[in-house]
């Protein structure tokens, strides 16, 4: 069960994260609603955010945790240091010769982002000097994916897991107390978040030093360490790159639409407090887990932890997708509506959350499996396939957007059916390679999952029906139902699984027993 106890540990922190991060875009929403400065700011926020996935979580994670975990296998502690400040030295150097570049040529890069804004110059330009502030934060979040990836690597996942919640700290500090005092909500929230990017740095240089890891800062060099690294990196960058041009495909074409970006955003929040309780916490533990297994020899042992990682997201992840579909305009209006978020806001935001929940399964499971991959240095084959799911992606982008005039819709729609197509050559791949074998109670389990998820969806169609007018009732009172509706359906989720055996009572007591 410690394959459980480190998801737990990391899904637990991810979601103190996710909740204040709701805080905190209720905070905005209030602020900003979905007007030119929101655009403005969800544009800026995104290039760093985009560059960081790119550079630090995905690509270097993938490439960075496999060979750390060789070089403590091999030469213990002492090399597997080494080899930490090697590439730290490396990084720290591309970065900042890369946030140079970005900040001079920002009014190029907010373009891709924002083009549908030049039309209004004064947005834009609000858009460039807000994407200035904010895009210092790639630096300093590159630097906390090294030492996050460390300190997973020695098992050690809290320091990690709860640094991102600084970052929402921050957020609702500025937003509460700043902002008042301001009255310049945009500059507000982009300085905040270059400034969280450096309090995350300091915690988990703090937490790495703690561990016995205080990396120091050696002259850059491409050593033949630093060099198998960057061979491995290299593809892994290659695709992070290709599946964030589903994100900057979808905000440049949404940018054509008043308003789209901020929907988006919103729903992309909602769908991504699973996502991260779920499958990025579940990545994070199953990489380290499986480099591990794998370099000792034990590839039954990793296929053990393999499968009972993807039963483990499948048994969360589907009742969430269907309550997602089912009953997105609840949860859209008492978490959003309210001062510059009005209705049609409310109506548009609950739409796309719904077509971003089809695909929420799939988003996991690539979390899943890619982890097959990067855990014995293949880096190349998820490239080849990110490449297959983006041109997916934009065909279908520009179709449903342009042709079929779905909108925002259209938008969630492409990125849910690339996602899918992503989890079927993923498990086609490793299939071929005979790295992917489901076992028997994975074959039992999964229908069984299926159906307790479908039935609680159904009940849950049928309880916001019988609510639909304590919505409109006031803030408090839809609470109320909404409440009603989640604890409802997490009640009457538990006990049909159970009933239906997608899980057995003695292996709850046994998951939540802290004993080995």
């Amino acid at each position: 069960m410690a394959l459980f106890r480190r998801f737990a540990t990391v899904s637990g922190f991810t979601g103190l994260s996710r909740i204040l991060g709701f805080i905190r875009d209720i905070l905005i929403a209030d602020a900003v609603g979905t007007g030119p400065v929101a655009d403005a700011f969800f544009v800026a926020f995104r290039l760093p955010n985009m560059f960081r996935r790119i550079f630090a979580e995905g690509a270097f994670n993938a490439a960075f945790v496999p060979l750390f975990a060789q070089h403590m296998e091999r030469g213990g502690a002492p090399a597997a240091k080494r080899f930490a400040e090697e590439t730290f030295s490396v990084l720290l150097t591309t970065l900042l010769v890369l946030t140079g570049v970005a900040l001079v040529a920002m009014p190029g890069l907010a373009y891709l982002l924002g083009g549908g804004f030049a039309d209004d110059p004064e947005k834009f330009d609000l858009t460039t000097k807000l994407s200035r502030i904010a895009f210092p934060y790639l630096l300093f979040m590159a630097l906390v994916a090294l030492l996050s990836g460390v300190l997973n690597s020695l098992h050690r996942f809290a320091a990690a897991a709860a640094a991102p919640v600084l970052l929402n700290v921050f957020f609702i500090l500025a937003l509460l107390v700043v902002l008042p005092l301001t009255g310049w909500p945009g500059e507000v929230m982009a300085w905040t978040v270059a400034v969280a990017g450096v309090a995350q740095f300091v915690l988990l240089a703090v937490a790495a030093r703690r561990a016995g890891m205080a990396l120091r800062v050696p002259r850059p060099r491409l050593t033949p360490n630093v060099r198998r690294f960057l061979s491995l990196m290299v593809p892994g960058v290659l695709s992070a790159s290709v599946l964030q041009l589903n994100l900057l495909v979808g905000t440049r074409i949404a940018s054509e639409q008043d308003g789209a970006v901020s929907y988006l955003y919103y729903a992309d929040r909602v769908y991504q407090l699973p996502l991260g309780l779920i499958g990025i916490a579940i990545g994070i533990v199953l990489l380290p887990e499986l480099s591990r297994k794998i370099r000792a020899g034990g590839e039954q042992a990793a296929m053990h932890s393999f499968n009972r990682g993807v039963e483990l997201s499948m048994l969360l992840t589907l009742p969430a997708a269907v309550a997602l579909s089912v009953i997105p305009w609840p949860i859209i209006v008492v978490l959003f509506e309210r001062g510059a978020f009005d209705r049609a806001a409310s109506d548009a935001t609950a739409a796309a959350l719904a077509a971003f929940a089809l695909g929420l399964p799939a988003y996991v499971l690539v979390k899943v499996l890619q982890p097959g991959f990067y855990a014995r240095e293949n880096m190349v084959t998820p490239l080849k396939i990110s490449i297959v799911s983006v041109v997916v992606n934009v065909v279908l982008a520009v179709l449903l957007f342009f042709y079929f005039r779905l909108g925002v819709v259209g938008l969630a729609l492409a990125t849910a059916i690339a996602a899918w197509v992503n989890v079927a050559l993923l498990s086609f791949g490793l299939r071929r390679r005979d790295l992917l074998n489901l076992d028997a109670r994975n074959l039992s389990r999964l229908p069984r999952i299926l159906l307790a998820s479908l039935l609680m969806g159904a009940l849950l169609w049928v309880g916001q029906n019988a609510l639909d007018g304590w919505f409109d009732a006031g803030f408090w009172v839809g609470v109320g139902g909404l409440a009603i509706l989640v604890g409802g359906g997490l009640v009457a989720y538990g006990l049909l699984a159970l009933l239906l055996g997608a899980v057995a009572p003695a292996e709850l007591r046994a998951l939540l027993s802290r004993r080995p």
